[in-house]
């Protein structure tokens, strides 16, 4: 070792803040300082062993509860959304609270194809989404969507009651790998616009907003109006700012979504008898015993029956407010629109073949 000075030694005990012993060799007091910091590392050494032991520990039985997260699209304020948190009460009181069910509205997860992408990523167990969406997946599926293809409402009650129902969510399940568990009423879709409609005619050129999905554009291309899609959450703003001059959803949605704000005419065409699927992720039912399927199942039919209730009971009630808010109610006759449409039911649009097609026809409507 190279020999050191006095001097030397000195100034590194300066840098160092090492103090000198006394000339008999016995160290001097210790520093308040440095006691201090020894108590605080102290410290921080016995919270970080008391931190390890915890996690170490089983957990305790109140955290054994699995949420699972059901997304969707519309506004807290909708029937969907309510039924949806009565879904998770519901199912909770039924597992013992094993199960809860935590509700994402407007968009918060995601738009609606968002959503549908995310029942494979395993970022959401449940969502509402309309059958046109699903349909990506498994064609026939989508044909409960598409414009005019119900009598009336009766037509649809049965249709979602059907042996056939059921297949088209089989399909579904064999090629996307998700459940469909029941079928909500979403409403009639009518159009609203600033401009002045009363026949197929008026629509020509018509800017009119559509849910992203092929099958929308149906009805704006068999009346000559030029669809446009635009996500959900976006569609209040391109209303107000023009980019486009109408759009069309049901008189519910209309409401909750203030599209009358800024729209003159609600068009009462009801083009399309619209649902809503409720699909659970393929992953989260194989995670659920059998048990535990049919309590989920059970309670997310449950919800769509009462649901369905509300919106049809509301539907009935809205054409009456609207116009007490000031608004153009405009009653069409539908026969034309739906001349213009029908003959596209086995086109080149539809993902569906003419056995689906003419089963569909063939169920007698209901009447609960």
């Amino acid at each position: 070792m190279l020999a050191q000075t006095p001097g030397g030694r000195q100034a590194r005990r300066k840098a160092t803040g090492i103090r000198p012993r006394t000339a008999t060799n016995r160290p001097e007091e210790p520093d308040i300082l440095e006691e201090s910091f020894m108590r605080s590392v102290t410290r921080r050494v016995i919270f970080g062993l008391a931190a390890a032991a915890a996690l170490a520990l089983p957990a305790l039985p109140a955290s054994a509860q699995t949420k699972l997260k059901w997304a969707h699209v519309y506004e807290t304020s909708e029937p969907y959304h309510k039924w949806a948190l009565w879904a998770g009460e519901e199912l909770k009181k039924r597992t013992n609270g094993k199960y809860a069910i935590d509700v994402f509205a407007a968009s918060s997860l995601g738009k609606e194809s968002d959503i549908n992408e995310g029942l494979s990523l395993g970022t959401v167990d449940i969502i509402y989404t309309g059958q046109l969406f699903a349909g990506r997946a498994h064609g026939p599926l989508a044909i409960g969507g598409a414009p005019f293809m119900f009598r009336d409402f009766g037509h649809w009650n049965a249709f979602r009651k059907s042996d056939l129902f059921k297949e088209l969510g089989q399909g579904y399940e064999k090629k996307a790998g998700h459940r469909v568990v029941s079928l909500t009423y979403y409403g009639e879709r009518h159009v609203t616009a600033n401009k002045d409609i009363t026949k197929p005619e008026d629509m020509k050129g018509v800017k009119i907003r559509v849910p992203d999905a092929p099958l929308y554009t149906m009805f704006p291309r068999a009346v000559g109006a030029n669809a446009t899609p635009i996500a959900f959450a976006e569609v209040y703003l391109a209303l107000s700012q023009g980019v486009v001059d109408a759009q069309e959803n049901p008189l519910v949605t209309i409401q909750a979504k203030k599209f009358h704000e800024v729209q003159k005419n609600i068009v009462l065409t009801g083009h399309i008898t619209d649902a809503l699927l409720t699909i659970v992720s393929g992953g989260t039912m194989k995670r659920l015993s059998a048990d535990e399927q049919k309590i989920l199942t059970e309670v997310l039919a449950e919800a769509a029956d009462k649901c369905s209730d509300e919106i049809a009971r509301m539907e009935k009630e809205l054409v009456g407010w609207f116009k007490s808010q000031g608004k153009n109610v405009v009653e069409v006759d539908r026969k034309p629109f739906r001349e213009a449409v029908v003959k596209m039911h086995l086109g080149s649009d539809a993902t569906w073949d003419k056995a689906v097609y003419d089963r569909l026809q063939a169920i007698q409507s209901t009447t609960n």
